[in-house]
């Protein structure tokens, strides 16, 4: 993972290595920042990117999570990285830590919240998270997906 950069709300810092583009902001925990991660990703990816929306919609959802489920949204802050090589879309978000692990929890048709990790454990090809000192990262991936020429219409 990239060293800790500190990052205006309105800013980025994109940073090339090898192949891969990689973007690591910190943002404070607020509602509004949420479109600003949504933003990392259009900065990261370009908008004519074959995963943008799909990445856009995750990191939204992880974003969230972050603000409304960990104490970043106390008062705190958290962090996203954005990592696209020719293989595949990373995303990370690491956020100030709860009292409990992320939950894949079922919700009732009727709920309001507690859709963010299923849909992200549909969409992604793998996710996962971490906790350590007093932190939570969830992370997730979104691989390319290549169409033979002869299969192509």
């Amino acid at each position: 993972m990239l060293g800790e950069v500190a990052v205006a709300p309105q800013d980025s810092q994109l940073r090339t290595k090898g192949d891969d583009r990689d973007l690591e902001a910190r943002l404070p925990g607020t509602p509004s920042q949420v479109s600003r991660a949504r933003g990392l990703v259009t900065d990261a990816l370009g908008r004519d990117h074959p995963l943008h929306d799909d990445v856009v919609l995750l990191t939204s959802e992880l974003a969230t999570n972050a603000i409304l489920h960990s104490r970043s949204g106390d008062g705190g802050s958290f962090t996203v990285t954005v990592t696209n090589s020719e293989a595949a879309v990373r995303v990370l978000v690491s956020d100030a830590g709860s009292d409990g692990p992320p939950c894949v929890c079922r919700t009732s048709a009727r709920s309001t919240s507690g859709r963010g990790l299923p849909l992200i454990e549909a969409l992604s090809h793998r996710w996962g998270f971490t906790r350590e000192d007093g932190s939570t990262t969830v992370w997730f991936e979104l691989q390319h997906t290549r169409v033979p020429a002869a299969v192509a219409v």
